[in-house]
């Protein structure tokens, strides 16, 4: 798994480029599926389980075409950024 975040300008257009080009890219790169999810202490940020491994999102993230898609969806601080795992817990 990988958790990802980054703050969009409007969900609609995000929403659009992930489900579609974004969702065809990040296949393309080894991603089974994602879960959305909205902050609840900010409505521009979106965090975002990917069922991937680390190796896939590096490839994805470091393709050439992904900064237009990035563009595209509308973030506006950046492209994502994932959140360094440390530990599981079986409870």
């Amino acid at each position: 798994m990988v958790l990802a975040t980054a703050k969009i300008g409007e969900f609609d257009r995000f929403w659009n480029t992930f489900s579609t080009k974004g969702a065809e890219k990040r296949k393309q790169h080894g991603c089974k599926g994602a879960h959305v999810f909205r902050d609840p202490n900010d409505s521009d940020r979106l965090w975002v389980i990917f069922d991937w491994d680390q190796a896939g999102w590096e490839r994805f993230t470091s393709d050439p075409e992904v900064p237009a898609i990035f563009q595209e969806a509308g973030f506006t601080e950046g492209p994502p950024k994932s959140a360094e795992f440390l530990r599981d817990n079986d409870a």
